[in-house]
């Protein structure tokens, strides 16, 4: 919350940046829906098609993880969006427009969705290349906050918002599935035994 609101004490130079020289009273149009979720859904397909061609249960599990993640964040910053109602950029030329007929510009869903995919690839697989995973992953994620901010979709405190609710809602994804596959490991059984039956309980330790 401290950081949203430090960027949102930001908002109006970032924007100023970004739409310099425009000659509209608001900046340019809001630009760029389409194209700008075009990097998080490479990511999500590149990992998916890489998974299936080498036959990895692993990776199939990471690109689902992906999904789960990008669909969970992608609904919970839909809803925030028309709770709060914030007017835009395209729309005002002040970051304080909140519960505004029409508004839909906080958080921004398509930076909640590139950085709840991109944080399941930083933070999953191999710890050998982390350091090239996490590049990847959070890169898709602050590119596409550039680029909703260049294309005068969003304020920078919005892309903020979505990027810390995209990065929980991947860990929450990534925890419950690993505690899913634990409690895969876990049985309970009846064994009979002499005058009567035993109750057996076994698990997978960890190394």
């Amino acid at each position: 919350m401290a950081v949203i609101a430090a960027a949102h004490h930001y908002d109006t130079q970032a924007r100023n940046h970004f739409d310099a020289g425009s000659k509209l009273p608001y900046g340019p149009k809001e630009t760029g829906a389409l194209s700008d979720a075009l990097p998080g859904a490479a990511l999500f397909l590149g990992t998916w098609g890489y998974a299936s061609l080498i036959g990895s249960n692993a990776g199939k599990g990471e690109a689902w993880n992906m999904l789960e993640a990008g669909g969970l964040s992608f609904i919970t910053a839909y809803s925030l969006k028309y709770i709060v109602r914030r007017q835009g950029p395209a729309d005002t030329t002040s970051p304080n427009q909140w519960f505004k007929s029409g508004g839909a510009s906080f958080p921004s869903e398509h930076t909640t969705a590139a950085f709840a995919v991109g944080t399941v690839l930083a933070e999953s697989g191999n710890p050998e290349f982390r350091w090239v995973r996490r590049v990847i992953g959070y890169g898709v994620g602050f590119g596409t906050a550039y680029l909703r901010m260049k294309h005068n979709a969003h304020w920078l405190s919005d892309t903020v918002a979505g990027a810390a609710l995209g990065a929980a809602s991947a860990h929450f994804v990534m925890n419950r599935s690993a505690q899913r596959e634990e409690e895969e490991g876990t049985e309970m059984s009846l064994v009979p035994v002499q005058g009567g039956v035993m109750f057996a309980f076994s698990t997978n330790l960890p190394n």
